[in-house]
């Protein structure tokens, strides 16, 4: 009877520190408001605990105390099954802090991006139903910055949705967006329109402002992942590809010119960035991630064509060249010896 009585204590103890608390405060919070609400005071538990864009100024917590609050015992249950997992796999990787840090700006700067645009709404329609007619709530903006996270880290691994379907990583985080705009198009804003938010700014904290566990070559913390493969422009299909990275080109520089984002240290003996923090499984994730990304543009490109055979000059057949492993660069070719020389062993040091 004590080793069952301990086991749920060592299955707490277990769960990183971070994560242990985000998810203590989202069952607190949800039940404070379900208590509230049954209670009759449901405008009390609306003002307090979530985000109206005509009061929240008087509450400020309510830009993050918003995200914790779960309306209804569905979207609560669904939050403890996709967030503390997650959570807990970036604590690992990333340490308390970090992953706090992360939480922390993903809700509050979507919360507030969304609390501007409700106010602008009102000051163009003249609709009071703007401010005081939604509230803002859950951990949607939370659960496209874990996706965000996920692609950065394992852009490449399969997972599958219930027991069904089956998807990359990568792919996830632009199919919530666009779950997101269809539910604002249909007249869904809220809530729905923190996805669109939580996915940005996870990106740009992910991409310029998250601190990395390693140090780079020229000395000095290493700040974002500045590959090519956490570009802005790959998260939209190629048709667009040219008008989004003259709009990204354009908002990097203006932000460089104004000091809006940390200075790139880059490692040059790393290859342009500096290694993901989670080891070797990450790193190797994102270089299979850029060698895949060089073979499809050899192949577009039509480099990978082969040359017409040509006969040796005893009027045998070349030896058949086989294809190398792919990779970033191409290897060397090893010319076969002729038919009739001397037989021996030709080994490719490469």
């Amino acid at each position: 009877m004590a080793v069952l009585s301990s086991a749920p204590l060592q299955f707490v103890a277990s769960i990183p520190l971070a994560t242990r608390v985000i998810t203590a405060a989202t069952i607190v919070l949800s039940l404070f408001y379900y208590f509230l609400r049954w209670s009759d005071n449901e405008a009390a538990a609306l003002a307090w605990l979530v985000l109206i864009p005509g009061s929240s100024i008087f509450y400020p917590w309510t830009f993050l105390t918003s995200a914790f609050v779960e309306t209804t015992i569905i979207e609560l249950i669904f939050t403890l099954i996709t967030i503390p997992p997650s959570l807990r796999y970036l604590e690992r990787l990333w340490g308390a802090v970090e992953t706090a840090k992360f939480v922390a700006v993903t809700i509050t700067v979507s919360n507030i991006i969304a609390f501007g645009l409700n106010w602008l709404e009102y000051m163009v329609l003249g609709s009071p139903s703007f401010l005081y007619g939604q509230a803002y709530h859950g951990q949607m903006a939370l659960q496209i910055g874990v996706l965000v996270a996920f692609t950065q880290i394992i852009p490449e691994h399969h997972v599958q949705l219930f027991g069904v379907l089956k998807a990359r990583v990568k792919t996830l985080p632009m199919a919530y967006v666009t779950f997101s705009t269809v539910m604002c198009i249909i007249g869904f804003q809220c809530p729905f329109i923190v996805i669109q938010f939580g996915w940005l700014v996870s990106y740009i904290w992910l991409r310029f402002y998250k601190k990395n566990s390693g140090e780079v070559l020229s000395g000095g913390p290493a700040y974002g992942d500045r590959s090519e493969t956490f570009a802005f422009v790959n998260w939209f299909p190629p048709f667009i590809h040219v008008p989004i990275t003259l709009l990204a080109n354009t908002a990097h520089m203006l932000a460089s010119k104004f000091h809006l984002i940390p200075t790139a240290n880059i490692d040059v003996e790393a290859g342009g960035y500096s290694q993901l923090p989670g080891g070797a499984r990450a790193e190797a994730e994102r270089r299979r991630a850029m060698a895949l990304k060089a073979l499809d543009q050899r192949v577009a490109s039509g480099t990978s064509s082969p040359a017409p055979p040509q006969r040796a000059a005893n009027g045998s057949a070349p030896a058949a060249s086989r294809p190398g492993p792919s990779s970033l660069s191409e290897a060397p070719a090893v010319v076969a010896p002729p038919a009739d020389a001397t037989s021996k062993d030709v080994t490719d040091v490469s």
